[in-house]
């Protein structure tokens, strides 16, 4: 399949972002005509979901938004925006965040990487400066996230983030009915389900940025949710590893 034919679609999940999805919009436009758009917007407070009505009306028909009724979990999100993909034809997707985290300047990149693989992976850790922006506690934070992932699920990959590309043509749906979380462990469940059932895995070396505008989502229960999740993954891993797979497996 030629490039020019792939139709590809950027899945971002939102919740009171209003400051951001403008100007993260205009930066993903700069990048190409050949991406569109959907913000998946949980009902925001500060009027996000309004602003990206506004924004899909002054850029159609390339951008799109679901409007949910309430916040659901970003891995909720995620599944929301994957199965919209699916059902309106997209051949492939890209997901990544609101808060400018992920450089929209890096989507060619992460679209060209993916000849020959599944799914591509912008990874904070091929670089040792790729987290020099944040600050110490979100560092540390995400590395031993990484360290936990790495070491319990034996995945050398960037399991917890988010900025990530699907190949829809050989990645069924079926995949993402296996996983259960719908929040922050979506990221490294999906993963894990996706290595565990053979699919082409790769990475490409990504600079992340500190949040510009806006409070993180993430609240202290949300990292204890993950790694209790990440525990239960981790003893289906060994005692009921048939649990993850799929009835169409990648054949490559």
């Amino acid at each position: 399949m030629s490039t020019a034919s792939v139709r590809t679609l950027i899945i971002i999940p939102t919740y009171n972002e209003r400051r951001n999805v403008g100007p993260l919009l205009a930066r993903i436009l700069d990048q190409g005509t050949d991406f569109d758009v959907l913000f998946v917007d949980d009902n925001s407070p500060d009027g996000t979901g309004e602003l990206l009505e506004e924004l899909a009306e002054e850029n159609a028909p390339r951008i799109h938004v679901l409007h949910r009724p309430g916040r659901q979990g970003v891995g909720s999100a995620h599944q929301a925006g994957i199965r919209w993909a699916y059902s309106e034809g997209y051949d492939d997707i890209i997901t990544m965040d609101s808060d400018f985290a992920h450089p929209p300047s890096y989507l060619p990149a992460l679209r060209a990487a993916a000849a020959g693989f599944d799914i591509v992976i912008g990874s904070r850790y091929l670089k040792e400066d790729s987290l020099a922006d944040w600050t110490p506690f979100r560092k540390i934070l995400t590395r031993v996230g990484h360290f936990l992932t790495v070491t319990l699920l034996r995945m050398p990959y960037d399991a917890t983030g988010a900025f990530r590309y699907y190949r829809l043509g050989t990645v069924p749906v079926s995949a993402f009915d296996r996983v259960r979380s719908t929040g922050y462990s979506f990221f490294f469940e999906s993963l894990y389900i996706m290595n565990a059932n053979g699919f082409r895995i790769q990475q490409i070396p990504i600079h992340v940025l500190n949040r510009t505008a806006g409070a993180s989502k993430m609240r202290t229960r949300d990292v204890a949710t993950s790694v209790r999740f990440l525990l239960v993954l981790c003893a289906e891993k060994y005692l009921r590893p048939s649990k993850h797979h799929i009835s169409s497996p990648a054949s490559h």
